[in-house]
C-alpha cells in the first residue's frame, strides 16, 4: 500500500510541476499564435528565415517559461536568457547590418540618387506615429501612457527594420524590447500581405503599368567610394547612427572591394545565419502570454502597424509626385520599397507591377529606394536617440 501511495504522490508531483498545471489561458493563446506563424512561414513562405525561429521561440517560452529565466544565486539561467543578451545589449543589430551590407548591391541607389528621396519619404510613418503615441500618452489612458522615449521606440517600427527597432529600443525603452521586437519582425515578415492593398489603393492602373528606363552602369570606383563617404558623413552628422550605418557600409565595402572574399562570404552567410537564429528565437521568447496579452502590448502592435502603413503610403505618395514631375518616367510602386525590409519590399513592388504589366521589371529600380530605406531608418534611429536619449 505504501508503494502505491508513493507512486500516486509521484504522479501528482509530476502533474503539479508540468506545464498543464502552471500555464494559464494566455500561454495557450500564444501557443496558438505561434502555430499560425508556423503556417505563414512554412506554407506561405512569408520570410521564413525570421518567422520560423520567432514562432519557435514563442512556442518554447509559453511551454517552458524557465528557458528565459534569469540566473539566481542557486541556479543558472535558461538557455534563451543568455542568447537574449545579444539583443538586450544591442550587439545583434549591428552584426545583422554587417551581413545586409555584405549581401546587398548598392548599385541601383548609386545609379539613381533620387531614390534617397523615396527612402526618406517612407520614414514619414516613424514621425507620424511618434506624434500619435505622444498624443495618446497625454490622454492618460490606463496602460497606454507612453513616455517620449517609449513613443520613439514604438515609432521606429514604421521603418520595417527589426535590427533598427531593437537597437533604438535597447537605448530608449528597454522595458518594451520584447513586444517591439516581435511587432517589428512580424511586420517585416508580413510585408507581402500589408503593402499591396495600400499600393493599389494609392495608385492608378496606368501608374502601375509604367515601365522605367534601364539604370546606368555603376563603376567599381563609385561602389568603393560610396560606403566610405556615407560612413564619414553620417558619423559626423549623427554619431548615434554610426554603429548601424558603419557596419552596413563595412559589409558593403567588403563585398565591393574584392580583396576580402572569405570574410565577406562569412558575413553574409555563416555569421548572418547564426545571428538570425539567435535573434529570432530570443525575440520570440519574449512573447509570453502574461506580457504579450496586455493592453500596452496590444497598443504597441496597433501603433506599429499604423507606423508601417503610413511609411508605405508616404513612399508611394512621394513616388506619385516624382511620377508627375518626371512626366510619367517613375513608377510610384517603387516608393513602397522605401521601407527598409530588404529585399522583400523591392520584390513586392516588382510583383504588384507585374500583375498589371507582365513585361514590367521594377526590381532593380525598387532596390534603390529599398537600400535608401535601410540607411534612412538608421538615420531616423540616430535622430530619435540623439533627441530622446
Amino acid at each position: 500500500m505504501q508503494i502505491i501511495n508513493e507512486f500516486l504522490n509521484s504522479v501528482v508531483d509530476i502533474f503539479q510541476t508540468s506545464g498543464f498545471a502552471s500555464n494559464d489561458w494566455r500561454n495557450y493563446i500564444m501557443i496558438a499564435i505561434a502555430c499560425v506563424l508556423f503556417y505563414l512561414a512554412i506554407k506561405k513562405e512569408f520570410e521564413p528565415l525570421l518567422l520560423l525561429p520567432i514562432a519557435f521561440g514563442m512556442l518554447m517560452v509559453n511551454l517552458y517559461p524557465a528557458i528565459m529565466a534569469a540566473p539566481t544565486d542557486t541556479a543558472n539561467g535558461g538557455l534563451f536568457y543568455y542568447l537574449y543578451q545579444g539583443v538586450k545589449l544591442g550587439i545583434y543589430p549591428p552584426l545583422i547590418f554587417l551581413g545586409i551590407g555584405a549581401m546587398t548591391d548598392f548599385g541601383p541607389l548609386i545609379a539613381n540618387p533620387k531614390s534617397f528621396l523615396l527612402g526618406a519619404a517612407a520614414q514619414v510613418g516613424i514621425f507620424i506615429t511618434f506624434i500619435g503615441a505622444i498624443f495618446i500618452g497625454n490622454l492618460n489612458i490606463p496602460n497606454l501612457a507612453f513616455t517620449a522615449q517609449q513613443a520613439g521606440s514604438i515609432a521606429i517600427i514604421g521603418g520595417a527594420d527589426g535590427p533598427t527597432a531593437i537597437y533604438v529600443t535597447s537605448k530608449l525603452a528597454p522595458e518594451l524590447l520584447g513586444p517591439i521586437a516581435v511587432a517589428a519582425y512580424s511586420y517585416m515578415a508580413l510585408v507581402p500581405i500589408i503593402q499591396p492593398p495600400i499600393m493599389k489603393a494609392l495608385t492608378t492602373k496606368k501608374e502601375r503599368m509604367i515601365v522605367m528606363e534601364q539604370l546606368r552602369p555603376v563603376s567599381k570606383l563609385e561602389k568603393l567610394l560610396f560606403p566610405i563617404i556615407v560612413t564619414i558623413i553620417i558619423s559626423l552628422l549623427l554619431p548615434d547612427a554610426a554603429p548601424l550605418v558603419g557596419m552596413l557600409m563595412l559589409g558593403n565595402l567588403m563585398r565591393e572591394s574584392g580583396v576580402v572574399g572569405r570574410i565577406a562570404n562569412t558575413a553574409q552567410n555563416e555569421l548572418m545565419n547564426i545571428i538570425t537564429i539567435f535573434l529570432g528565437v530570443t525575440v520570440g521568447a519574449t512573447a509570453t502570454g502574461t506580457v504579450f496579452l496586455s493592453p500596452q502590448t496590444i497598443g504597441i502592435i496597433i501603433l506599429g502597424l499604423l507606423a508601417f502603413c503610413f511609411g508605405t503610403a508616404g513612399g508611394v505618395l512621394f513616388g506619385k509626385l516624382m511620377c508627375f514631375i518626371t512626366h510619367g518616367k517613375v513608377n510610384p510602386l517603387i516608393g513602397s520599397a522605401g521601407v527598409s525590409a530588404v529585399p522583400m519590399a523591392a520584390r513586392v513592388s516588382q510583383k504588384v507591377g507585374q500583375e498589371e504589366n507582365p513585361s514590367n521589371f521594377l526590381l532593380m529600380h525598387a532596390m534603390g529606394p529599398n537600400v535608401a530605406g535601410v540607411i534612412g531608418s538608421a538615420v531616423a534611429a540616430g535622430v530619435l536617440i540623439s533627441i530622446l536619449g
